[in-house]
């Protein structure tokens, strides 16, 4: 069955930073929802590039020889194999991501937050 999404409404369904929800998927890929704060650790995605888009708040995206400042409405494409840090440090942080499906958000599946349904 095809139903609408509202963002605003699945925001309002959790609390946790960095623990994506899954709020939608298409042609094997994953549309994730995520409220971050302070700052994620250094990774990688070796096979897929994730599209962030910043949805409420300020971004940092840090790359090893730069950082991009995101605000609200503002998105951007990490390729594969490009390490980064996403970083926000005027707080909370609501996101939303694009990634292939079963892409640890950690760049290593021992650590990654598994997506929950929202």
């Amino acid at each position: 069955m095809v139903e609408k999404v509202n963002l605003e409404a699945k925001f309002a369904l959790f609390s946790e930073h960095w623990a994506p929800r899954l709020a939608a998927r298409y042609n094997g890929n994953e549309v994730r929802l995520a409220k971050v704060e302070g700052e994620f650790h250094w990774h990688h995605h070796p096979e897929t590039d994730e599209l962030f888009l910043v949805i409420e708040g300020e971004l940092d995206m840090e790359f090893r020889d730069r950082t991009e400042h995101l605000s609200t409405g503002d998105l951007i494409v990490v390729p594969r194999g490009v390490e980064h840090r996403p970083c926000a440090r005027s707080g909370e942080v609501k996101l939303l991501v694009m990634d292939a499906e079963g892409t640890p958000n950690t760049g290593d599946e021992a650590t990654a937050f598994k997506p929950v349904e929202v």
